[in-house]
């Protein structure tokens, strides 16, 4: 379950963590990298993910855009989802009906757009030729706009 926080623009969220005492105290036992757009922490389970995430909380609300939560290679799902599954009030199944795309340019989250669920392969073409990174995040039914 890897955590990838997703810097805010103008920040550069790696070195911004690094700097702090406190944040470097917190992941001391991580290896966070750097992706260009934000940091990377592997971790072995969704519970040690949220409790992690929960620790850096004022780094998050100060420098991070978004958290997103790799459940699977290449498929992401937002924090309240994952707060969701962990408490066992859902579980995770195909297709799932509330994604979204965010697309990543020069560093920084340029663009989101909600998906049908079926709709991903015929979306994520189009959205990719303009970003340097794409991420299918699933979210849970009460973040989805009405």
């Amino acid at each position: 379950m890897n955590i990838l926080l997703v810097q805010r623009e103008g920040i550069d969220l790696h070195r911004t963590l690094l700097a702090s005492e406190t944040s470097r105290i917190i992941l001391r036992f991580y290896r966070p990298r750097d992706t260009g757009y934000g940091v990377l922490v592997e971790n072995s389970s969704l519970g040690g993910s949220l409790s992690l995430v929960s620790e850096l909380k004022w780094y998050v609300r100060r420098y991070v855009a978004c958290v997103l939560f790799e459940f699977a290679e290449n498929r992401y799902c937002t924090q309240q989802l994952a707060q969701e599954v962990y408490e066992r009030e859902i579980r995770l199944q195909e297709p799932w009906p509330f994604k979204k795309l965010i697309g990543i340019r020069e560093g920084t989250i340029r663009r989101t757009v909600w998906i049908d669920g079926e709709a991903t392969s015929d979306v994520r073409p189009a959205f990719s030729r303009e970003m340097d990174a794409v991420f299918e995040v699933w979210a849970s039914s009460t973040e989805t706009p009405e």
